[in-house]
């Protein structure tokens, strides 16, 4: 079985995931009872990053990201975003990432995007924004099947860059359609790490150490026997 080698934003900020988890049930992107997934699996918790729906929980979330890649020690020379929520998660980390103070390196990082249709007229093409170049670091919300994440690949190698490595919120640590999370199949397919802010492990974390959230761990837990990935 593949290793996970996802990284965490707490490898080098204890309470960082904590924070993150915390943010996102008080902006009501995270929240527990019973969701049908896309692949119709009923689960007991849910996110959904489009919640994060006003410039002040933008401007946070951004943050999170940012401090996630610099906590990561990652090498990359821009950022990308994948249409469509991408294109906002990338510009806001950029923005982050030229901050300085509270773990923020106040580096100036260019960014760019795709189009969802090629333009045929002014600039025309696909991409929007820097040109593409160096080692690309690409910026989502989650990773559920992958797809955003291959078609970037694709976009970037066909520039004449690289891509070094994928951004996302949260790593729901969950399988696909085998034996692997999409995550995993990410890295085994293109040997690149996935940065997650928070991982389902950070979550339980969180619940077990939060008693108003107690009660939704055993559910969680059930569904991870179900669908969970295997880390070892």
């Amino acid at each position: 079985m593949l290793k996970t080698t996802t990284v965490t934003a707490a490898d080098q900020h204890g309470n960082f995931r904590r924070e993150f988890i915390a943010f996102c049930i008080a902006q009501g992107v995270l929240k527990f009872g019973r969701f049908t997934t896309k692949s119709g699996r009923e689960t007991p918790y849910f996110f959904n990053a489009g919640l994060f729906n006003t410039g002040a929980a933008l401007d946070k979330l951004a943050q999170f990201y940012a401090r996630a890649i610099v906590a990561s020690g990652l090498s990359f020379d821009m950022l990308f975003g994948p249409a469509y929520k991408g294109i906002v998660l990338a510009s806001a980390t950029a923005m982050a990432l030229s901050r300085t103070g509270e773990g923020l390196p106040g580096r100036n990082v260019p960014f760019s995007y795709n189009r969802k249709e090629a333009k045929d007229h002014g600039e025309g093409g696909t991409v929007v924004g820097a040109p593409l170049a160096g080692r690309v670091l690409i910026v989502d919300d989650v990773m559920t099947a992958g797809t955003a994440v291959r078609e970037s690949v694709s976009i970037i190698r066909a520039a004449g860059a690289t891509p070094a490595a994928v951004a996302i919120s949260l790593d729901r640590m969950e399988r696909g359609t085998g034996e692997l999370s999409a995550v995993q199949e990410v890295q085994k397919l293109f040997g690149m790490p996935v940065v997650a802010i928070a991982r389902l492990d950070d979550l339980l974390s969180y619940l077990q150490e939060t008693p108003e959230f107690r009660q939704n761990i055993d559910a969680i837990l059930k569904y991870r026997e179900l669908y969970g990935i295997s880390t070892g």
